[in-house]
């Protein structure tokens, strides 16, 4: 397996958003409403993943700067969005390395802390995140009023 910087806008990455938008609708009744740009993921404001195996897209995730304390965020926050794998592919360690992968990105960019935004309706995400050091927060961003919204951050700051 590779994992690869893309553009958001990249085919790949347009076939992978799709199909977690398919997710969204079939667990919530409605697609994410959040609105994304590519130029949000572009380096060094962002990043955007894609996992490849035996040449396909498998796996997805991306980071974006986003600081606008308005939205409930923090100088120094980079926000997860968009991790999914497909279907096909899910119980080989994929989204846990696609994590691994932003937040070292992340923290190469400068960024001190990683947050995210996932619903009750994904118990597999929230199980990923705990178990990845990611603890509840005051809620954030566009599903801040939402009551199965969950808010969660990680500091990517070395205690040392």
């Amino acid at each position: 397996m590779e994992i690869r910087p893309v553009r958001y806008d990249h085919p790949d990455a347009v076939t992978l958003d799709a199909l977690v938008q398919q997710e969204y609708v079939r667990r919530y009744g409605d697609g994410d409403m959040t609105p994304l740009d590519p130029a949000m993921f572009a380096p060094p404001n962002g990043t955007y993943l894609i996992a490849y195996g035996e040449g396909r897209p498998l796996a997805t995730g991306g980071w974006r700067l986003q600081e606008d304390v308005n939205e409930g965020y923090a100088t120094g926050d980079a926000e997860i969005k968009r991790m999914f794998v497909v279907p096909q592919a899910r119980g080989r360690g994929l989204a846990r390395r696609i994590l691994a992968a932003l937040e070292a990105d992340a923290r190469a960019a400068g960024r001190s802390r990683m947050v995210l935004e996932t619903g009750i309706k994904q118990p597999e995400a929230l199980e990923l995140y705990a178990s990845s050091g990611y603890v509840p927060v005051q809620k954030f961003g566009l599903y801040r009023t939402y009551e199965d919204s969950r808010c969660m951050a990680k500091s990517l700051v070395s205690v040392g």
